[in-house]
């Protein structure tokens, strides 16, 4: 994969490269992890593997974005998300759906945590980067739609919207193929360790509504907090490069090209000046 991706000049050989190697030495290490965390059973010790798990999520959306928020804005907005979202869902299933005792189990805990945040994540991640490309490309559009009277909301009403479908899409999708196109990797374990098929069946059916739910929550806030963060406190759109900065998956965006402006009875022209009519 990473020969063909070197080969297509995809930019993408040495993050698959990395990605591969990472994949190996972290479910390897999360294997002792779980072992000692097993044995012991400590709720500071699964609270603290909890928010390790949150932490490197919310470094993993800043991280896949072509373009975001500056000053700590970006990850402090997909944390806050994923945290508000998986850790209710989480423990709302372990305490009043699956009921071990004690609730925070972490042969139940940990997985169950894992697989909603893993498509959290995810979810937030498009639903970020979506947002912030778009508002970065068509920001002479949103500032036209001020000067003609919209409000904020009205401006990135659309773009909105986009990007809170690009985020859940894959969950979507997920529950439209679920049984038919794929068997999903919960009921799949569970049915080659011997579990009836019936039961894997059902704990897979709350598993992608738990993650559906909680994409769908995480979205939503997401992109409510991150697309106010594009104004100032007086409604004026605000999205230059130190609120918006270049972000570092190996991605080099075009710039839109420039247009000479009228506003306020001056011209700002970008880089790419064209003449007025």
């Amino acid at each position: 994969l990473a020969a063909t991706a070197y080969l297509g000049r995809l930019d993408i050989t040495r993050s698959l490269l990395v990605a591969a190697i990472r994949t190996v030495i972290q479910l390897a290490l999360i294997g002792l992890v779980l072992e000692a965390l097993f044995a012991s059973s400590a709720f500071y010790w699964i609270a603290l593997l909890a928010a390790v798990m949150l932490l490197v999520a919310g470094r993993e959306v800043v991280a896949r974005q072509g373009r975001r928020l500056k000053g700590g804005w970006a990850f402090g907005i997909g944390t806050g998300a994923m945290f508000v979202s998986s850790f209710t869902v989480t423990v709302l299933a372990l305490a009043v759906v699956i009921g071990p005792e004690p609730w925070y189990t972490p042969q139940y805990a940990i997985p169950l945590l894992g697989m909603i945040l893993g498509n959290t994540m995810t979810g937030v991640s498009l639903a970020l980067d979506r947002l912030n490309d778009s508002v970065w490309r068509q920001r002479a559009v949103i500032e036209n739609r001020l000067m003609l009277g919209q409000t904020w909301q009205q401006a990135l009403e659309d773009i909105r919207r986009e990007a809170m479908r690009s985020g859940m899409m894959p969950s979507i999708n997920a529950m439209a193929a679920a049984g038919i196109v794929s068997l999903p990797g919960m009921m799949t374990g569970q049915i080659l360790a011997g579990a009836a098929p019936g039961g894997a069946v059902r704990y897979q059916i709350l598993i992608v509504f738990m993650i559906a739910a909680c994409v769908a929550l995480a979205a939503l806030g997401v992109v409510g907090l991150a697309y106010r963060r594009l104004f100032t406190a007086d409604h004026r759109f605000h999205p230059g490069p130190h609120v918006l900065g270049a972000g570092s998956y190996g991605i080099h965006r075009q710039e839109v090209p420039g247009a000479a402006v009228r506003l306020l009875g001056y011209a700002r022209v970008t880089s790419n000046p064209e003449p007025f009519d």
